[in-house]
């Protein structure tokens, strides 16, 4: 049984962190349909979708970027008090009867054929997760009568499947604890906002064993809009329950371990921090915490990042109007150029600096305007747009469906349905978004086959294991912090201090050979004094540091791989007691900031850690063994 609990003073601040976004348990779960038919038209790309650097591939390497729109609904559309079904008490007067927004207007056949006309080629579909154990018939949906009577999980599948079956790409998003509408001060503010983080992983797991034979199911979007409740912020890194950075990192990896390793793992940022009131601290941080934190996943090339942005909100305004307004600037207020440098550094960035540890895909998952905005939200849309062409970044509007009734309503909708399912478009003439959603759907940027590039990744051992490799058994030196790369990359860099790793594949991908990994907590295997006075626990000939464990900041012992080819060349020893060893070209990006670092050249592997207890000495890391990868 889920519950969802609201602190007193949300009345005092409901809206003031909305966005146009904005459980009970049930008997046994029925078993969807799951595998998808060929669509009667090539869908122009081949699954599993991966990474490549700052692009998203297909299974042949193609550039497959995300042009996707928001099929919103089953997350809930309802305020929260009154009858569910009395538009007086849905949102906009829309109400979406715990389905995908439009079926009691339009057959689901013709609402994704409207997809296809907008130049869309996936689609974000939100859920709640009250919806997975909703016991509650689905009713009302009056052009789509066989759904009727299918509880709302059911008609999810059903959904799911007829995107897929008509080729597009389908990212599974979870937009809400309870099903209602989203996202001020309501109860689904955290991720763990209404149940616990285990709950909500637990939740992911289900429903990604539940697609995983549907190729075309191709993503998780892991949380909508992370945000602060009446008492407290979320955060990205500090160890406790409202660490996002954390539970992100556990979900992704349960989804991609047990349940469907192929997923895209969407992970946004924290939409919002702080008190919206004048004079107090408030932030909404997007993905600027990425620079020295990024997530490394236990699969690679798996990662995306995500963020959203509105005309009426700000990077610092809530968005409210009247309680929770603050003095500061909207996006809408915001000069063209001023506009370009805030959406750099508050997301692009992670995208378009390439060869560092956060490098990746940026989705603007969210982003939209009405019909009939005014002036400045109007230039602020025709702004993003061309930011989403110039930088070719992938996106996803909101919403792509709506409600009308002779050409008034709600207005936001791309495509747009009356009672009798006449249909009101962003592509009709009288459209002023037209021009730019043309130009944004049609906008072909990097196109084709990406060459693989070489990969960073970030290990943080601060408040938990980072132990990213399958190989590795999960508890490899009992007691101790263990830092472990990917199976597909290799250790090239420590901190002195701080709980730090970098992982890379650069120079030889796919490194390691089969076999059992190696936990070396002696000096047996050191074959030359390569820090003389230091201990030095080096790997054996042949192998490479796959991860290092300490107590405290004391080394405890590395971790060594077998390697695919001969590895025993020369090497050299870096310094990272004093100052930081690493490569002039900042190759990698700095991954343990504010600590002393050493680190290898992309042509060598690392092959040992060195450090002293004798008196003035903590057995931190203060040294890194470098060895010449083979030319």
């Amino acid at each position: 049984m889920r519950t969802r609990l609201l602190a007193p003073l949300v009345l005092l601040l409901t809206g003031a962190l909305l966005s146009p976004t904005t459980a009970t348990a049930g008997p046994e779960r029925p078993e969807p349909v799951t595998t998808a038919a060929e669509p009667a038209a090539a869908p122009g790309w081949t699954p599993p979708l991966s990474t490549r650097g700052r692009w998203i591939v297909d299974a042949e390497g193609r550039r497959f970027k995300l042009k996707s729109g928001n099929w919103h609904g089953s997350s809930g559309t309802w305020n929260g008090s009154g009858p569910e079904d009395d538009p007086g008490n849905n949102h906009a007067g829309e109400v979406g009867r715990r389905a995908p927004l439009g079926l009691d207007r339009k057959p689901m056949g013709e609402i994704i054929a409207d997809f296809r006309e907008l130049g869309l080629n996936s689609v974000r579909l939100p859920f709640s997760n009250q919806m997975i154990d909703d016991p509650r018939p689905v009713t009302g949906l009056a052009a789509n009568p066989e759904l009727n009577g299918l509880r709302p999980l059911e008609v999810f599948d059903r959904a799911v499947r007829a995107l897929t079956d008509a080729g597009f790409a389908v990212i599974l998003n979870n937009h809400s604890t309870a099903s209602r509408w989203c996202c001020g001060v309501d109860g689904s503010e955290r991720w763990n906002s209404g149940q616990t983080t285990r709950e909500w992983v637990d939740d992911w797991v289900l429903l990604a064993k539940r697609y995983r034979s549907n190729p075309r199911v191709v993503g998780a979007d892991l949380r909508n809009e992370v945000r602060r409740d009446v008492w407290d912020d979320p955060n990205w890194g500090l160890g406790d329950a409202h660490d996002w950075a954390a539970a992100a990192q556990e979900a992704g990896d349960r989804i991609l371990t047990e349940a469907a390793p192929e997923l895209l793992i969407m992970i946004e940022g924290i939409n919002w921090a702080g008190i919206p009131v004048d004079g107090f601290w408030r932030d909404r941080p997007h993905l600027k915490p990425v620079a020295t934190l990024s997530h490394t996943l236990v699969r690679s090339h798996k990662l995306v990042y995500a963020a959203h942005y509105y005309g009426y909100t700000g990077p610092r305004h809530s968005g409210a109007t009247g309680i929770g307004e603050t003095s500061d600037p909207r996006y809408r207020d915001l000069g063209r150029t001023e506009l370009f440098a805030e959406m750099r550094r508050s997301s692009a960035y992670v995208a378009t600096t390439p060869d560092r540890h956060f490098t990746a895909p940026v989705w603007i998952s969210e982003f939209g305007v009405a019909k009939d905005a005014g002036a400045a939200d109007r230039a602020w849309f025709t702004d993003t747009v061309d930011f989403l062409v110039a930088n070719d970044l992938d996106f996803a509007y909101w919403p792509v469906v709506g409600f009308h009734e002779n050409d008034r309503g709600n207005q936001w909708g791309l495509v747009r349905y009356d009672a009798d399912g006449a249909r009101r478009s962003v592509l009709d003439p009288d459209d002023w978004r037209s021009a730019a959603w043309r130009a944004l759907a049609s906008a072909a940027g990097r196109q084709g086959v990406v060459e693989p590039v070489r990969t960073w990744s970030m290990l943080k051992g601060t408040h938990a294991d980072a132990n990213r490799s399958l190989r590795a058994a999960a508890d490899w030196d009992t007691g101790a912090r263990k830092l472990t790369c990917p199976d597909d990359q290799r250790l090239i860099g420590i901190s002195q201090r701080g709980q730090g790793g970098l992982c890379t594949d650069a120079g030889a991908p796919g490194l390691g050979a089969p076999g059992a990994l190696h936990t070396v907590t002696s000096e047996a295997g050191v074959t030359t004094d390569w820090a003389r006075g230091f201990t030095k626990y080096q790997c054996a000939e042949g192998q490479f540091m796959t991860g290092y464990s300490v107590r405290g900041n004391r080394v405890s012992a590395v971790l060594c791989s077998p390697a695919r080819i001969a590895l025993a060349g020369p090497g050299r020893t870096l310094w990272d007691d004093r100052g930081d060893s690493r490569p002039a070209s900042g190759e990698g990006g700095d991954y343990a900031t504010g600590f002393h670092k050493a680190q290898c050249r992309a042509d060598e592997y690392a092959a040992g850690i060195a450090f002293s207890t004798a008196i003035g000495r903590a057995g931190t890391p203060d040294a890194l063994y470098c060895r010449g990868l083979p030319g």
